[in-house]
């Protein structure tokens, strides 16, 4: 009986286009395909983009993960970006030891690799400080583990048929250095680019696209999960000091291209409402140029 009825508290969640329990079979693939004048057409990449998974049962447990990873897989991607908060589940929820959810995403598997940033879950606050960046957070040192490169304030160049573009992520934009810093440095991350291919960013909050200029073609963030909760396709809160500005989806500004992400998880109730958690799979260039 208690099965039956949580089935069909599912199936009206369903109906309302609510979710609590992020059930995999129902995580929609967003796909985008931008037309971006700094990504040369001779240089297809598809991209695979996971974020905001706020791990914790039994919203969103390492069952489901396991099966967003093998819905990831299935995509074939030709790399595979985290952009944060792994940690930290909505209330009402039971944490998931970083090993055990880090080992099931070692199982996302692209040519290109996997690669990550933190979010500012990631960091524990303390005191009333947000959130310091003293040391490496158990989440990175989780992700290192199973060989999964995190990002903070670093690019690589990565070769990719016969070119290359550059990697890189930012900093969390909310983590403070013991000193008051914050984490995220732009100048400092860009510094470590040697030419002019073009350069993917990844950033988990996308305020960070307000400070990037032309240098990058894309930047990819999570972070908002599209207001989590909306009422007639409007999100009362969002995390930002832009308000909708940069809520969800392909953005243009000046030129500049950003992609948001709804995310996976929940952040403090655990309630989707018109928010649908997401996969986003991103296609850069032309497929059959190179």
């Amino acid at each position: 009986m208690r099965r039956l009825a949580k089935s069909a508290l599912k199936a009206g969640l369903r109906l309302a286009n609510a979710q609590m329990w992020i059930d995999p079979a129902h995580v929609r693939i967003a796909r985008y395909r931008p037309d971006i004048p700094a990504w040369p057409a001779d240089l297809p990449l598809r991209i695979a983009m996971l974020s905001d998974f706020h791990i914790g049962e039994p919203w969103l447990g390492l069952r489901a993960l396991e099966q967003l990873v093998s819905r990831t897989n299935d995509l074939a991607p030709d790399i595979i970006l985290l952009l944060g908060d792994y940690e930290d589940g909505p209330r009402y929820s039971r944490p998931v030891a970083p090993e055990l959810w880090a080992a099931a995403l070692g199982r996302l598997r692209a040519p290109l690799g996997v690669h990550a940033v933190l979010g500012n879950h990631d960091y524990a606050p303390e005191g009333k400080r947000r959130r310091l960046a003293a040391f490496a957070p158990p989440a990175q040192k989780a992700l290192e583990s199973q060989g999964i490169g995190v990002y903070v304030n670093r690019a690589v160049r990565v070769d990719w048929r016969g070119r290359h573009f550059w990697l890189a992520g930012l900093g969390d934009l909310v983590a403070e250095h013991e000193d008051g810093r914050r984490l995220a440095n732009l100048p400092e991350t860009l510094a470590q680019i040697s030419d002019d291919a073009p350069v993917l960013l990844m950033a988990h909050e996308p305020d960070s696209f307000a400070e990037i200029g032309d240098r990058v073609a894309l930047t990819i963030s999570g972070h908002h999960h599209r207001g989590q909760i909306r009422f007639f396709g409007y999100a009362p809160v969002v995390p930002s000091l832009y308000r909708q500005r940069f809520l969800h989806g392909h953005i243009v500004e000046k030129g500049r291209h950003l992609i948001v992400g709804s995310g996976l998880g929940h952040s403090g109730l655990p309630l989707r409402l018109d928010a649908p958690p997401e996969i986003v799979m991103i296609e850069l260039g032309e497929p059959n140029a190179s």
